[in-house]
């Protein structure tokens, strides 16, 4: 059954951002069977407070592909590389 990674985040540094984690992510998801849905694109916000982070959709085989890709040393490094140009919010659902 597919999982699905939910990703928002509120960006300090556009161009640090792009330079190390956005360059580095892709290949990592790949590996792990990701692909992207939703990659940052224009957001509308129908109920509730208005959305302002960049969001992320991803799609996984399984939550167990997900969690592996997230766990793994490379996804760890560009996490570490993350953390001080963007703050993330990261959720796991499974498909139906």
């Amino acid at each position: 059954m597919p999982a699905y990674l939910i990703y928002r985040a509120t960006i300090h540094d556009m161009d640090a951002y792009r330079e190390h984690y956005m360059s580095q992510t892709p290949a990592i998801l790949e590996a792990y069977g990701g692909k992207f849905i939703a990659r940052g694109g224009n957001t509308e916000t129908l109920e509730g407070d208005a959305e302002t982070r960049r969001v992320v959709l991803i799609e996984f085989p399984s939550m167990e592909a997900a969690k592996a890709f997230y766990n793994s040393d490379d996804y760890t490094r560009a996490r570490a590389a993350r953390a001080n140009i963007a703050e993330a919010q990261m959720i796991l659902v499974d498909g139906a």
